[in-house]
């Protein structure tokens, strides 16, 4: 019964993966029909790429995009092995479907470049982040990158780097114009930053060190006051060579101004450290 269990609920995680994928593919492959395609913006990538054919031979956008990656996964999937993912197949020629066919039945949404390198690298940006979070990819760009990275001392950034500024500058000689090329920048920023969000959260929480000679009256403050849970490291300053507690503490964004003013309160000489933490498991936060 166990094992019976076990295995459903592994069913249903994978269609829910690869429900995620669809849907993402399908935004990503609208955000480029809708925006980026029809404003001449090649936003880096194998998308880049194919739209800068497009205009320069009228070859179909998302059959480029297919002819281009199959063989790029086929290496990816040679070199290392199937656990490279059924998944990134899937989402890979969905993609070049997608675009295809979302291309015969919706019309672009503004013809300001503008507005189609910041929504369009919304939707992308939003598309490739639900599909990473269920596990698949898009193709492209990490594929290549994956490639590059195994022959060359480059790291899979870099060589996605690499990739989008060749992408980015062929557009910018194709069509003739900086100000293209631009465009595309910001429609690669943008998207980063969605993928981002997606993948590990909007809702930033705030993680706090704090080194003072009060550390015990401060944690006592912050779980009656805030009810939140601290936790005490062990350290010693290197250039006093004394032994010090480090209080960590992780509180919500509207709670991290009440807790500056209960240290400064207790100790105005109290040493705070305060970073964002994009995502926090466990008791009082997501689980």
């Amino acid at each position: 019964m166990v094992g019976v269990k076990a295995k459903g609920s592994r069913l249903r995680r994978e269609l829910f993966d690869y429900l995620g994928i669809f849907i993402g593919v399908n935004l990503t492959a609208l955000g480029l029909v809708w925006f980026l395609i029809p404003n001449r913006i090649a936003a880096g990538g194998i998308s880049g790429l194919a739209t800068v054919l497009y205009y320069l031979w009228g070859w179909p956008v998302g059959l480029v995009m297919l002819i281009v990656n199959i063989p790029l996964l086929s290496a990816c999937l040679f070199l290392f092995g199937p656990s490279f993912g059924l998944k990134t197949f899937f989402g890979t020629v969905l993609l070049a479907a997608a675009v295809e066919s979302w291309g015969q039945v919706v019309q672009p949404l503004t013809a300001d470049p503008l507005l189609g390198s910041l929504w369009g690298g919304v939707l992308a940006g939003v598309g490739v982040g639900i599909a990473l979070r269920r596990h698949g990819t898009t193709g492209g760009t990490d594929l290549a990158a994956k490639l590059l990275a195994h022959f060359t001392p480059l790291s899979m950034g870099q060589a996605i780097l690499l990739f989008d500024g060749l992408v980015i500058g062929l557009a910018g000689f194709v069509f003739n114009s900086v100000e293209l090329m631009l465009y595309a920048l910001i429609s690669i920023v943008v998207s980063g930053k969605i993928i981002d969000g997606v993948l590990e959260g909007f809702n930033y929480s705030k993680g706090v060190y704090i080194i003072s000679e009060h550390s015990d009256r401060i944690a006592q403050r912050i779980m009656h006051e805030l009810d939140r849970g601290v936790t005490g490291l062990s350290g010693r300053g290197i250039y006093s060579d004394q032994s010090r507690e480090v209080l960590l503490c992780v509180v919500g964004r509207a709670e991290e101004m009440r807790l500056k003013r209960l240290v400064k309160a207790e100790d105005p000489k109290a040493f705070v450290i305060v970073t964002n933490v994009h995502e926090v498991l466990g008791e009082g936060f997501k689980e």
